[in-house]
């Protein structure tokens, strides 16, 4: 019987999969627990256009992550911080994710998420500084950052 699977089934098939599994299977575990549904004509043709529009959104999210890469390269796009710092050029705390964030939503009118950030220790010194921001899986934008004292 050939079965469109709802969920991943482990040793059988992933989720929006097609596969010919025995009958007793298909009707007593998969189709009872919603795991899967029998491939009508109907059910295929259903999933054909949820992948097309899966595909399509993907695109658009890709698209969008693209732009938010060229805007944040951008060279005019500098993100200023103000720190009370010493003599030798090092501030006395740190700046975190959570300050840069909040300065680039206030400057620049970018909505980031921390977490996202690349940030393995928060900025210590006076000066300029890269973070890494992984907007998608397939993109990854540099932020300048600019430490100066207060």
């Amino acid at each position: 019987m050939k079965v469109i699977f709802l969920e991943d089934v482990k040793g059988r098939g992933k989720k929006g999969e097609v596969k010919d599994v025995p009958d007793g299977y298909a009707n007593n575990f998969l189709i009872k627990n919603k795991k899967a549904k029998v491939a009508t004509n109907s059910n295929v043709a259903a999933l054909k256009g949820q992948k097309r529009a899966a595909d399509r959104e993907a695109a658009e999210e890709l698209a969008a992550a693209e732009a938010l890469k060229a805007k944040l390269e951008a060279d005019d796009a500098v993100v200023e911080l103000k720190a009370k710092a010493g003599a030798d050029g090092r501030l006395f705390g740190a700046v975190s994710s959570k300050q840069v964030v909040e300065a680039a939503q206030n400057q620049l009118g970018i909505k980031l998420d921390k977490r996202k950030m690349d940030m393995k220790e928060p900025i210590r010194a006076l000066g300029y500084r890269n973070v890494n921001i992984r907007l998608h899986k397939q993109v990854e934008a540099t932020l300048r950052v600019h430490t100066t004292e207060q």
